[in-house]
């Protein structure tokens, strides 16, 4: 039984991408197999889940396998599962459409560059597509378990601008996926039509799969006649992979490579992964980890509607893809399995939140991944130093050992923001995660300076450790703030991610050392300031009080206070709130997302020595003088006059 064909346009995302897939990805060609394999990996892992509070869903085929067959005369290549299968609607939903959030960004990525586009193809979810890479037409065959068999679905679609659907009778659960190939002489995906082709890329990309992937037998058949000899299918069916979760078998039966293959299977990754911690935990709880740290940031990232965590699986059931309970949202970029011999198989986000065995696996995970970022620290120092995390299985062979110093660099390039996070989130980890955060400084352009380094370079006499947070590098280091510390040869840790102003205020100190913000408070250097400087400050202040109360009355709608200052040297003035207050930066930042910020009224600090500040004492310009000095303080720091057309004015006044 067949129903008449609808026709349907594809989603204009959906369009651009078939074209880019048709015309530009070359690169990898094999790739599509093991997407279309996963998939159909996935769909098997949604029925044994489904399944679980309704077992008739298995109907009578309760093994669970994934086919691969293919017709040398008729040039097609068929990946079959027998999974929970799509009804007439999700095949429309979800091969018609990219269902997913991020599309525009998606699509804002997309480029010419063959390789970039490749990791993109399953970095964004839309692997199903890659099948077009080999194939001028894709025919997808499917029922929903659970939907009688009348109600089964054909699509089809040669990868333009449209796709036919149609309501068929298919009496097996699951889906079919038949790629038919091209046949072009510059193309070599006939090179598919071949068992012992097929059998390699298997074993390459999907040797992991937890499902027995199974492709008929061939058999050598002499020739009659004088005819060449072939291999011919017998009928019986074989296993061509491991069929067997990786994470379950010994780690000394793992190389490398089927751990790196591992992880870009489940994260659609198509780069190798910095660092991965295999282990199996007993006690209490028992429970197996396959943890990775990816290389690359995915896109959304910071998007924090996304769904993120770790996949999870009860005694190598399928459970859940995104298990957020089991990893904290500051470690939401690790990718990987956990399987608890422990929870119950119909375990539900709900239940996760309150379990605990899941708190114990979480504590358990977080402190692994923290293991395998110090060991990557470590690796990054030049000195030699001891074996870091023994567990950490990222070994390499002597030829690429040089590249490890190089890992954590890259790692806290994509990831160093949101490991900041965790100084406000994990309390119990907070000095842990202050060991591995880097920065730039006044004496080091690279983001490569721990506090620790810091420490080990403070002068004779330094009681702080000093930091500045700015909106970009190029203000952090060009702050009249950093004036005096600059004079004084002390370094200053330059701090330029949103996150920074946050995150500090959950650490006060380091290693029994405080942290001073130079834009916070008034100046204090403690013995690194002679008495001379700070009876010179005094007099200053001194004598100089007429001029600050006239400044006062002047800015009293702009300024909490005016004082003179110590910290400039080169600067007439400069900003600073006071200890413990929010810092203009971040109630700018506030209110550019649109979340309320208080009206900050900060402290104006002057150089009494400056020839502007000098020039302010008998001036018929005062109230315009004093009004410049605020608004450009303001302006070094990276904010903005409340009235710029004003400034503007004041300024073109006095030049003319």
């Amino acid at each position: 039984m067949t129903s008449a064909s609808t026709k349907l346009p594809f989603q204009a995302e959906v369009a651009q991408l078939l074209h880019l897939v048709t015309h530009a990805l070359y690169s990898n060609k094999e790739i599509f197999l093991r997407e279309l394999i996963s998939n159909a990996s996935d769909a098997c892992d949604k029925l044994r889940f489904e399944a679980l509070d309704h077992p008739a869903l298995y109907e009578d085929q309760p093994d669970l396998n994934v086919r691969l067959s293919f017709d040398a005369a008729a040039r097609t290549l068929t990946i079959t599962d027998n999974g929970i299968g799509l009804s007439r609607d999700e095949a429309i939903d979800n091969l018609g459409t990219i269902a997913k959030s991020g599309t525009k960004d998606f699509m804002a990525r997309l480029s010419g560059d063959q390789k970039a586009d490749a990791q993109l193809i399953g970095q964004f979810g839309v692997g199903f597509y890659s099948g077009f890479i080999v194939a001028d037409k894709i025919t997808v065959e499917s029922r929903r378990a659970g939907l009688p068999a009348e109600e089964g679905v054909r699509w089809t679609s040669g990868g333009a601008g449209d796709f036919e659907v149609d309501v068929i009778t298919r009496p097996a659960r699951g889906t079919s996926v038949t790629l038919h190939l091209r046949n072009d002489e510059k193309d070599s995906a006939g090179e598919y039509l071949n068992a012992w082709k097929l059998k390699s890329v298997v074993g390459k990309y999907s040797d992991h799969i937890s499902l027995p992937i199974l492709m008929e037998k061939e058999e050598w058949k002499e020739g009659e006649n004088d005819q060449p000899g072939e291999m011919v299918k017998t009928g019986e069916w074989e296993t061509v992979n491991k069929a067997n979760a990786l994470w379950s078998r010994s780690k000394k039966d793992i190389t490398p490579e089927q751990y790196s293959e591992f992880y870009k299977a489940i994260s659609h990754d198509f780069e190798a992964p910095l660092a991965w911690s295999h282990n199996r935990v007993e006690g209490s709880t028992e429970y197996t980890q396959l943890l990775y740290i990816p290389a690359k940031a995915p896109f959304d990232l910071w998007n924090r509607e996304k769904s993120a965590g770790v996949k999870l699986y009860v005694k190598r059931v399928f459970i859940m893809d995104d298990a957020e309970a089991l990893m904290p949202g500051y470690l939401r970029f690790v990718k990987g399995v956990i399987d608890s011999a422990d929870l119950p198989l119909n375990v539900s986000r709900e239940l996760l939140q309150e379990s605990r065995d899941v708190k114990a696996i979480r504590e358990g995970s977080t402190k692994r991944v923290l293991g395998m970022l110090e060991d990557l620290a470590k690796k990054a120092t030049p000195a030699p130093v001891e074996e870091g995390v023994t567990d950490v299985t990222d070994k390499k062979d002597d030829a690429a050992a040089e590249d490890e110093t190089g890992k954590y660099a890259k790692f806290y390039a994509e990831f160093g923001a949101v490991l900041k996070e965790g100084l406000g989130e994990d309390h119990a980890n907070r000095e842990r995660i202050a060991k591995l955060l880097r920065f730039a400084s006044t004496t080091s352009d690279s983001v490569s300076v721990g506090f620790a380094d810091y420490k080990a370079r403070m002068k004779e006499g330094q009681d702080a450790i000093y930091y500045i947070t700015a909106d970009t590098m190029a203000a952090a280091k060009n702050s009249p703030q950093l004036e005096v510390f600059k004079k004084k040869g002390i370094e200053v840790l330059l701090m330029t991610d949103r996150v920074d102003e946050w995150a500090l205020n959950y650490l006060n100190e380091f290693d029994g050392t405080p942290l001073q913000s130079v834009a916070k408070g008034a100046v204090d250097l403690g013995k690194l300031q002679d008495e001379a400087e700070k009876k010179a400050a005094e007099e200053a202040a001194e004598s100089f009080k007429p001029l600050l109360e006239k400044l006062k009355e002047a800015l009293k709608d702009k300024a909490q206070d005016v004082r003179v200052t110590t910290r400039l040297v080169d600067s007439p003035a400069c900003l600073v709130v006071q200890d413990g207050g929010m810092s203009t930066q971040l109630a700018r930042m506030l209110k550019q997302a649109g979340q309320p910020a208080p009206d900050l009224k900060p402290v104006l600090e002057v150089n009494a020595e400056h020839a502007l500040v000098r020039k302010l004492e008998g001036s018929a310009h005062f109230d315009d003088l004093a009004n410049i000095l605020f608004d450009q303080a303001l302006l070094a720091e990276g904010g903005m006059p409340a009235d710029p057309a004003a400034y503007v004015r004041r300024v073109n006044a006095l030049l003319v």
